[in-house]
């Protein structure tokens, strides 16, 4: 009954049925008419005799057709079929189902049964109880055609309401449903499926392949959906990748605007606390802050590399950024950020070495200030007085010669005036931020200094306007104070010496220091004699007074200085001795740990550093030379990367021993030539330089896996590409490009021709115009050149199925098709059709078709 049905399905459609498959075809007329329908061909022309021959002749013909279509015929021939041979018949008639019904049938590069099985299982796969895995038990409860009737006509059947274990109800249904709507005969039986524990396989797959070629048009439609939800999906994932790109560069951008003025300001701070807290947020900055920032920036990079691989792969016009947000922008915005921080460290170091010199000088102002002020007080008291006015002739001698003492005196502290006046211009030029305060100071110190010279005048001419009067003086009086005087002045100038502040940034200033301090320490004795001279000298006098009983009013008239404070001033000299030898132990100790740390970072530096320029030559050789496949060298490149991220810690030590040399306050370092700044710009050049070498080896993958292109003609287009990028900076000029391409086989002549197919390959692969091409980009070429690809008509077509034919689409159409988000992605952006035949509600799918591909505006 099966084959029976199936061939008057066909017979109908040239007007006649058959009855008895073994009676009908034994003439052979039939059975070449149904060939004729099936095949759509003619067959020869069929013999309308009576005889046995005629038949035979008719039948052989059909066999011979069949045969000619590639179908092997065994054990069938014409006089079985005359004959009315029923097997031999019924076989010859499920070759001829196989051959023009199932045959064809391709679902995944299967075909035939398997083919048929597979379009049953996708299409059943959404529904209960329903798992077709052959074609006989598996079609016994009916529900097998219900669902494939369901699937692209939901229409017809009340699915919900059928049940597993009421088989003849569901297959009568199906088969009645078939016949009426889907024009598909009736060829099975339900009593006869449900009755037998296998159905006949043969018959179920005849009758499935009638469902398959009724349903054809839908299964078009789907290929259709499914081309059009490939190309929208990689749109919408491009799109995420722009506008995730778009976020990252503004988020950068705006942290380089917001850092670069912090940077670019040189307001300095009054005191060294607040200069070093300046030192620690830059450190800060350095340390936490920056790293990040560089991570971001390479990662960007990466991300916009990778989507205009990925766009021109999808054959997309190529992604450019928001005005300003350019890799370009980035590069040279992050360029202005060194260059303000790189300003910024060397502005801070020379503002600490500034103040610490402020510091310095202002507390020897203070010092030398407060020496000579406690100097300086009461002289111009001293030198107003008229007590030579009521003395007797020994007194004004010995005020004359007192005074004479005192001028010696005054002229040994003008070097003391001169270095105060000094020191405070000297603050004055390094913008010392209490400059007003010393300045006064200072101008007190020179007028009264003024003073003390017109009142030392003015003194000296009064005695010596009574010098005439005067003739006894005591020459014992004057040798101590003419003695005790500069000795006095000497002690001073040793406390003083003793007491000074001192800086020091090498082990040999510390060391000249000592030396002269063991030279001070040598005239010691020679000091020490003296001052035993001038003490016997005050002994002679007080000898001599209790001698002769001379009568000395008050005591030496000639000086203030009196042994007890030479005593003193001695003792005290001989207690800041250890104290300065103690001092210079101390800094000595800190200028070695200096010298230590100075090694320390040099023998770190000296080996990070070559070791840095070592693995950038590695890889820029990785990239050029062709060792292996792609994936050999991405392998190799990973190892290096992790090679280099292990090598981080050494980096992070060199980190620490350079912060405690600037926390030591050690500017130079005569053991290296490189400086932390020099490390930190190799580090961060090698990580950028691995990451960008590895993603541009991933990009060159992904445009061969995607395009199709071997190992070997990759390798052929990089020998090339490296035969003529003889600077080996990974890049050609337009005439190396030129003969590049003519060495792989293009004519580019000399011509007007050959010239303007240059320029247009040039605007594909240069489109900025920078002169240059690099290796992503004549790759991109190359596999464009070799590789197939979707285009805008192909999308076209598609949506021309979905549409049944029609210049437009309607909304509706589009959501029964296509998933949800993607349907209502394409309604957003289709604008309205205003063709002839347009209706409402219609949409433009060809201009959005080439909006896709960038041959118009979406």
């Amino acid at each position: 009954m099966t084959f029976t049905a199936w061939c008057n399905s066909h017979l109908r459609k040239a007007g006649t049925q058959i009855e008895n498959i073994e009676e009908d075809f034994r003439d052979g007329l039939k059975l070449m008419l149904l060939l004729e329908v099936i095949s759509g061909e003619r067959l020869a022309k069929p013999e309308r005799g009576k005889m046995r021959v005629h038949k035979i002749s008719n039948v052989n013909k059909a066999l011979n057709f069949i045969a000619s279509k590639g179908v092997k015929l065994v054990s069938i021939g014409a006089e079985e079929i005359v004959d009315g041979n029923a097997k031999m018949t019924l076989g010859m008639i499920w070759t001829i189902i196989l051959r023009f019904a199932i045959q064809d049938i391709s679902v995944e590069e299967t075909s035939a049964k398997e083919g048929l099985l597979l379009w049953c299982q996708r299409k059943t796969a959404p529904y209960k109880n329903v798992n077709i895995q052959n074609f006989h038990i598996s079609w016994k409860d009916g529900l097998g055609f219900c669902a494939l009737i369901h699937r692209h006509r939901p229409e017809l059947i009340d699915y919900g309401k059928l049940r597993k274990d009421d088989p003849m109800t569901n297959l009568n249904t199906a088969f009645d449903v078939a016949e009426k709507y889907l024009d598909i005969p009736k060829m099975l039986d339900a009593e006869d499926i449900v009755g037998t524990a296998r159905p006949d396989e043969k018959a179920i797959m005849t009758y499935v392949s009638s469902f398959y070629h009724a349903f054809s048009g839908a299964q078009k439609a789907e290929t259709a959906a499914n081309r059009i939800c490939k190309v929208l999906a990689v749109n919408q994932e491009n799109e995420q990748l722009m506008e995730d790109y778009e976020k990252l560069a503004s988020d950068l951008l705006e942290w380089i605007r917001r850092t670069i003025p912090w940077l670019e300001n040189r307001v300095p701070e009054n005191t060294m606390q607040a200069m070093q807290q300046k030192l620690e947020d830059f450190r800060d900055y350095r340390r936490l802050h920056k790293p990040p920032k560089v991570q971001e920036k390479c990662q960007l990079e990466i991300n916009f590399n990778t989507l205009q691989t990925k766009l021109r792969l999808s054959n997309r016009p190529a992604f450019m950024p928001s005005e300003g947000k350019m890799v370009s922008d980035i590069s040279n915005a992050w360029g202005s950020l060194e260059g303000a921080e790189k300003g910024y460290e060397e502005w801070l170091l020379n503002e600490i070495r500034r103040l610490e010199r402020l510091d310095h000088l202002a507390e020897k102002f203070r010092q030398k200030a407060a020496i000579h002020e406690a100097w300086t007080n009461g002289k111009e008291e001293m030198l107003q007085r008229k007590d030579y006015e009521t003395a007797s002739l020994s007194d004004i001698k010995a005020l004359l010669k007192k005074h004479e003492a005192f001028e010696s005196d005054l002229a040994a502290h003008q070097d003391r005036v001169e270095q105060i006046a000094a020191i405070a211009q000297e603050l004055n030029e390094l913008e010392y931020y209490d400059s007003p305060s010393v300045n006064a100071r200072c101008q007190q110190i020179c007028d009264q200094w003024d003073s003390l010279g017109v009142l030392t005048q003015k003194r000296s001419e009064a005695l010596q306007r009574t010098e005439k009067l005067l003739e006894t003086i005591d020459q014992l009086y004057l040798e101590f104070a003419k003695r005790a005087a500069p000795f006095n002045n000497w002690m001073e100038g040793a406390m003083e010496d003793l007491q000074d502040t001192f800086i020091v940034h090498t082990i040999e200033e510390i060391q000249g220091l000592s030396t002269a301090h063991e030279q001070f320490k040598a005239t010691l004795p020679e000091a020490d004699k003296e001052r035993q001279a001038i003490l016997g000298i005050h002994n002679e006098i007080a000898k001599i007074v209790q001698t002769y009983h001379v009568n000395m009013a008050g005591t030496n008239p000639y000086t203030t200085i009196n042994p007890q404070e030479i005593n003193a001033k001695w003792d005290k000299v001989r207690q800041l001795v250890p104290q300065r030898d103690q001092a210079l132990i101390e800094e000595h100790a800190r200028q070695q740990n200096n010298e230590r740390l100075r090694r320390q970072f040099a023998n770190q530096a000296n080996v990070i550093g070559p070791w840095i320029q070592t693995k950038m030559e590695e890889i820029g050789r990785i990239s050029i030379e062709m060792h292996g496949t792609l994936e050999d060298q991405l392998t190799h490149l990973r190892q290096y990367e992790k090679s280099i991220v292990n090598y981080k810690p050494k980096i992070d030590q060199l980190e620490g021993d350079h912060q405690l040399i600037q926390e030591a306050l050690i500017f130079d370092n005569k053991h290296t030539n490189y400086t932390m700044e020099h490390i930190r710009v190799g580090w961060e050049q090698l990580l950028t330089t691995i990451a960008r070498t590895i993603n541009e080896i991933e990009n060159q993958i992904l445009t061969r896996d995607a395009k199709g292109i071997s190992q070997e003609q990759m390798n052929e287009f990089r020998a090339s590409f490296n035969h003529f990028d003889r600077d080996h900076s990974g890049t050609l000029g337009a005439e190396e490009f030129k003969a590049c391409l003519i060495s792989l086989g293009f004519d580019i002549g000399n011509d007007a021709q050959g010239e303007a197919e240059f320029a247009r390959i040039m605007s594909i692969v240069d489109p900025n115009r920078l002169g240059l091409i690099t290796f992503q980009a004549f790759i991109d070429f190359m596999s464009r050149e070799t590789a197939d690809t979707d285009t805008a008509d192909q999308v076209m077509a598609s949506f021309k199925v979905l549409a049944g034919d029609k210049n437009y689409i309607l909304a509706d159409e589009l959501r029964r098709e296509l998933p949800p988000d993607q349907a209502e992605y394409c309604i957003a952006r289709m604008t309205p059709y205003t063709g002839p035949d347009a209706v409402p509600g219609a949409l433009d799918y060809m201009s959005f078709s080439t909006a896709l591909y960038g041959e118009s505006d979406l």
